[in-house]
């Protein structure tokens, strides 16, 4: 549900602009966090997480990615790869000053900080320009500008199918990455037959991977200038040889290579890379197109936890992670065959190779 605000604000981000509605997701998160800090009820604490779910998806999610495509339209999906650096560094920051802070005895210093951060979250939204706001106020009714310039180089209009394979790679991109992160460590212990130790290492392998990725992928398109599909395509390739090595090769060595790899394909930026390949072809409203995109992403975010419940309750969590693992090399398969179908695609479209 929350993920499907996603959708609905990205129609809205295109109407009102992007300014309002990521200064409308700082107030609801600073909402959210302050009650955090002073409730005592369950419920009110439940209402704030919910709500500051939307303020993710609904708000920030559909204004952000697009705003920043906007603002560095030259090479959007080295853009796009940046906001997925800066959330793999909190990512592995936060967590250890939330352990500290809470063995201290400072546990309000969790919701405290975030609270702040929310504060000047707030500040630079309303100061901060936004070139699609601008362009808006200028020009209405004029499309983008890097709208218009992909859509003259293009020979034909993709078709429908077209535009859902490439909304598709989220689900597919979403899951493989959701269940690496949920269920890696999970099958290294199980099937894998690691200790406690060498199976929590998977997991920080798998995120030193995914922020090395996202250096090295932004280099690559921002310097070098590699086509986005170029991009994606490796990423899949790369992804489905990560995943066979983790399941047929039970070596500590080889799994952690293989876990390095999946971290760096399938968690550098491939979903933001997705992003980018969306506006390629099917060029329109940014904040829409980020909202069905992030839809799909949540129907993944969905699916993979019920699938693992349900393979649990009926085999037992080794044979669970397994089958689980051979879904994700199938999902990575069908990646592969729709990169290679919109390379061909690209041709005829553009009139130009990928590679």
């Amino acid at each position: 549900m929350v993920n499907s605000s996603a959708s609905i604000g990205g129609e809205i981000s295109d109407h009102v602009g992007r300014k309002k509605l990521m200064i409308g997701g700082a107030a609801l998160y600073i909402l959210c966090f302050l009650g955090f800090l002073f409730t005592k009820s369950a419920l009110v604490a439940s209402v704030c997480g919910f709500v500051s779910g939307v303020a993710t998806s609904g708000f920030w999610d559909a204004s952000g990615y697009p705003a920043v495509q906007e603002a560095y339209p030259a090479a959007p999906g080295s853009a796009l790869i940046g906001i997925k650096f800066f959330v793999s560094v909190s990512g592995m920051i936060y967590p250890f000053m939330v352990v500290h802070n809470a063995n201290s005895g400072n546990w309000k210093l969790n919701v405290i900080i975030p609270l702040v951060m929310s504060v000047v979250c707030l500040v630079l939204a309303i100061i901060a320009p936004f070139a699609y706001d601008d362009q808006k106020k200028a020009s209405e009714g004029k499309k983008d500008k890097s709208d218009n310039a992909v859509q003259a180089a293009m020979l034909v209009k993709p078709n429908k199918f077209i535009v859902f394979l490439v909304m598709f790679y989220a689900f597919l991109c979403m899951a493989i990455m959701y269940g690496a992160q949920q269920y890696t460590k999970a099958f290294g212990l199980s099937v894998c037959g690691l200790s406690e130790i060498q199976a929590a290492g998977m997991t920080s392998i798998y995120t030193i991977g995914s922020i090395c990725a996202v250096l090295f992928w932004a280099f690559m398109m921002a310097k070098l200038k590699w086509n986005l599909l170029k991009v994606v395509l490796i990423d899949s390739i790369c992804t489905a040889v990560a995943l066979t090595g983790v399941l047929f090769i039970h070596q500590v060595a080889i799994i952690y290579i293989a876990i390095a790899m999946l971290g760096f394909f399938a968690a550098g930026g491939a979903l933001q890379t997705g992003l980018a390949v969306v506006q390629l072809f099917n060029p329109g409203p940014k904040g829409r197109n980020t909202g069905i995109y992030y839809t799909f992403m949540g129907a993944a975010s969905y699916l993979i936890p019920v699938v693992a419940a349900q393979l649990t309750k009926s085999s037992g969590e080794a044979s669970a992670v397994y089958s689980l693992m051979i879904m994700l090399l199938v999902f990575a398969i069908l990646a592969i065959l729709s990169s290679l179908y919109l390379v061909a695609q690209h041709k005829k479209i553009f009139g130009k190779s990928a590679l």
